[in-house]
């Protein structure tokens, strides 16, 4: 008969910690003490522990392969933070594997439990609009695996994280607006759970306030992030003939295209009569007419910062989290200007 083995949730669970302590202590990190690692290393002969095989790959640290989990490929962002990341890998040794979750949470959640650990060094991800918990993530750290999140951050989990300046680049685009001479900006956003929708977010409300211009909870939209989600918004907000919006910052370029596509479709002059800026600065902008206005993403330096903390996480284990935050840049054209 086969001998049972506990795991690390066992251990935590009668040493009344946390597993990512456990872990930690395991991995003899710099920030569990000496008496709480020896407590675990005890209780963890006490109960037969025995990693498991994929964290004994992991130890190897020989794949040389890292995973890039994103929600989609098909737009400008995400393929130019995968050229960042894919640059930094190639210089390092090391190969990327790609994993894509269609943005479905569901979709998130099975494909990181379902991942072999034992066939990767680290792992960067980019969560789903409607990721509300992240302890899929938590279990694999828990595990060993080193993971960096960028863009899209996962709120909880203790590791490196890499985001553009949302509340700031949200903040310059409303005070923009505002100079142009718009006097009731709408916001059209993403779902309400994630960390850079809320600082977009807060950026617009703190740019209106500091131009004490008034908060209206109907000039916000909250949705999804295509271009079709833009264009239902926008009529959304236009259904009100008589606290219709003058302008309209979108949390990213495709929202702002389909505001511009709604608006003609309501013969609205964009500019003259309604302003409209996106966030990103996807090639589309200067494509579409009138040329969209925008806050530019510093998409490729992403990739490669992130790259290049999960690799210094892979080759030290106590290297500590950092969270890097990224500039952004005002890009003013057509659709912006009241003249």
């Amino acid at each position: 008969m086969s001998r049972k083995f506990s795991t690390i949730k066992d251990i935590a669970r009668a040493l009344n910690i946390s597993v990512a302590t456990v872990s930690r202590a395991m991995r003899d990190t710099y920030d569990v003490s000496k008496e709480t690692r020896q407590r675990v290393l005890d209780m963890a002969s006490q109960l037969n522990y025995r990693p498991n095989s994929n964290a004994q790959g992991l130890v190897k640290r020989s794949t040389h392969n890292i995973g890039v989990i994103i929600p989609a490929i098909t737009n400008y962002y995400f393929s130019t933070v995968i050229t960042g990341i894919q640059e930094v890998a190639q210089k390092n040794g090391f190969n990327i594997i790609l994993f894509l979750t269609n943005d479905s949470p569901e979709q998130e959640s099975e494909l990181v439990n379902e991942l072999s650990l034992s066939n990767l060094d680290g792992l960067l991800a980019c969560v789903s609009s409607h990721t509300n918990s992240c302890m899929h993530f938590q279990e694999v750290i828990d595990e060993g695996l080193p993971v960096v999140f960028f863009d899209r951050v996962a709120g909880g989990p203790e590791t490196s994280k890499v985001m553009q300046d949302d509340y700031n680049g949200a903040y310059i685009a409303v005070e923009y607006l505002i100079k142009q001479g718009y006097k009731n900006i709408a916001h059209i956003t993403g779902p309400k759970n994630l960390l850079f929708t809320e600082n977009r977010l807060k950026g617009y409300q703190d740019a209106l306030t500091h131009h004490s211009m008034p908060l209206k909870d109907e000039m916000i939209v909250f949705s999804g992030f295509s271009q079709a989600s833009g264009k239902d918004d926008t009529l959304r907000l236009f259904k009100n003939t008589t606290n219709s919006p003058d302008a309209i910052f979108a949390v990213n370029d495709r929202k702002a295209i389909g505001a511009i596509l709604a608006l003609k479709e309501l013969n609205i002059a964009i500019g003259k009569e309604v302003g409209v800026i996106g966030f990103t600065n996807d090639p589309m902008c200067e494509i579409i007419t009138p040329t969209l206005s925008t806050v530019a993403e510093p998409a490729y330096q992403i990739g490669q910062i992130s790259c290049e903390l999960l690799i210094k996480h892979i080759k030290k284990d106590n290297f500590p989290a950092e969270q890097v935050i990224l500039s952004c840049e005002l890009i003013e054209r057509e659709s912006s200007c009241k003249m």
